[in-house]
């Protein structure tokens, strides 16, 4: 058995075109989706980066596992403390040792553990590549690993390769001389000039007049990347350059596809693709970033063919990422650990069966303290720090009407809103119960002075704001959160 991991950083799967986006972004990743099975409602249960994966590869959800942030003690894992083995259990049951226990060799080439200093994820693999970019390499950089160890391993039919590319990541990289493939298209139509007009006054980082998280500076290593845009000329340089980041990240993993067919194992290679968090591209106020526990941000594309898998089959039920451990272990008759959080959906791929859930908790404390429901057409979110963005408490949005979340129905609809609270408090209980050590991490995040894109940064964006127009949004921020 043959397996290729393709972990595309920061990709949404309403901008690849096999989830019918209008530009033709994904022509590569189009195939896997013709050739297996295609899930749409797959969601990263903790984001961004770090808390995506960490879940991901614990099986568990953040406020369990504890890797929510992307510093201060919540930038770490909880330790395992008394229960720990000769061997951490965490990382003994973990995702990429499902299959090496299956018999599989298995290798990862990615910066991810480097550049989060979360060395954890490289525990099962027997072989790992770094490029030593920590994130900041594109996708050229990477793919000779993968290929010189494909080319160096072809007589094996053991394996499982992880490859990870950063390319739709900000700050949006392809090189210039992949040109501007999108030059011609329109931009997505949701975003009118009277809509970009409301953005430009939003308060907070990474909005559309401050790209570069609080300031509008830019980086000549990316000039894909602005650093504001104050016009819709501007808001396609954002568009153009991410959606030039996917189809570039598409046409890398199109050389492995390559390769596969020239060593004739195509067919017979299971290909998994997936990814660790979406990208908020002006919805609630954001662009270029992952700053938020919404649908946007939690919402992940997860394409699987192989041997067994059913063909051009669209699966449309609620799933976590953290849901591909117990469904990798069913499928290769690895025994299951009693600590995942997962439910396990392999009867989705061979049997097209529905095998979902009724709702999801997603959360996000590196940029945001959020944590939202995701229930029927809606999303409910409940902010505990809006990152000095200024979010509404609660907010709730129609996905199936308003898939932009530019429309709060909370006040419409105060049941909905009930509803989805009590399904939060009941996983919080649930969840807490499992933990043992009493300690929910977004308290720890919110204790040790908020989200960690937010430290020390709020005098002189308040200053930056009251010189840019946006006075009263400067003096909420103050009201709010530098009370004496």
């Amino acid at each position: 058995m043959r397996i290729l991991f393709v972990d595309i950083d920061t990709l949404r799967p309403d901008h690849m075109s096999c989830y019918g986006y209008q530009r033709r972004t994904t022509p590569n990743l189009d195939r896997i989706a013709r050739e297996g099975v295609r899930f749409t409602n797959y969601y990263c249960s903790d984001a961004p980066c770090l808390p995506s994966r960490a879940a991901l590869v614990s099986g568990m959800f953040g406020i369990r596992n504890g890797a929510v942030g992307h510093g201060g003690t919540a930038g770490d894992r909880k330790l395992t403390g008394a229960t720990r083995d000769f061997k951490d259990p965490v990382d003994v049951g973990n995702f990429h040792n499902i299959f090496r226990r299956a018999g599989l060799y298995t290798v990862s080439v990615s910066t991810f553990p480097e550049r989060h200093s979360s060395m954890w994820f490289s525990a099962g693999f027997n072989e790992t590549y770094n490029v030593g970019k920590s994130g900041n390499e594109s996708g050229e950089e990477v793919l000779p690993y993968a290929l010189d160890w494909l080319r160096r391993n072809r007589d094996r039919s053991d394996w499982f390769l992880h490859f990870h590319i950063w390319d739709p990541h900000t700050p949006y990289r392809a090189p210039l001389s992949f040109g501007e493939p999108f030059a011609q298209d329109p931009l997505p139509d949701w975003i009118t000039p009277e809509v970009l007009q409301q953005h430009i006054h939003h308060t907070g980082p990474h909005s559309i007049s401050e790209i570069n998280m609080f300031d509008d500076a830019e980086n000549p290593a990316t000039p894909r990347h602005p650093g504001k845009a104050t016009d819709m000329a501007g808001l396609r340089r954002i568009i153009d350059g991410y959606d030039t980041g996917v189809l570039y990240a598409d046409f890398i993993v199109g050389k492995l596809f390559q390769e596969l067919e020239d060593q004739g194992i195509y067919d017979d290679t299971y290909i998994i693709v997936t990814s660790d968090h979406g990208e908020n591209l002006g919805e609630l106020g954001l662009y270029a970033e992952h700053g938020t526990a919404d649908g946007i941000t939690c919402r992940i594309p997860m394409l699987i063919k192989g041997p067994g898998i059913r063909a051009g089959h669209v699966d449309g039920d609620l799933h976590y990422s953290l849901d591909a451990c117990p469904t990798a272990a069913q499928l290769l008759g690895v025994a299951a650990n009693p600590q995942w959080d997962g439910v396990s959906y392999a009867p989705a791929l061979t049997e097209g069966a529905s095998c979902g859930r009724d709702h999801l908790i997603l959360s996000q404390m590196a940029h945001v303290c959020q944590r939202s429901v995701r229930f029927d057409d809606y999303i409910y979110i409940r902010t505990y720090h809006c990152g000095f963005h200024l979010f509404d408490k609660e907010m709730l949005f129609n996905l199936k009407e308003d898939p932009h979340e530019q429309h709060n129905l909370a006040a419409q609809h105060p049941e909905l809103c009930q509803k989805a609270a009590a399904m939060l408090l009941d996983w919080h209980d649930e969840a807490m119960m499992k933990n043992g050590d009493g300690v929910d991490p977004m308290w720890t995040v919110l204790k040790e002075g908020g989200p960690f894109h937010t430290w020390g940064a709020l005098p002189a964006y308040i200053e930056r704001l009251e010189k840019t127009g946006r006075a009263d949004g400067a003096q909420k921020l103050r009201e709010k959160y530098l009370k004496s």
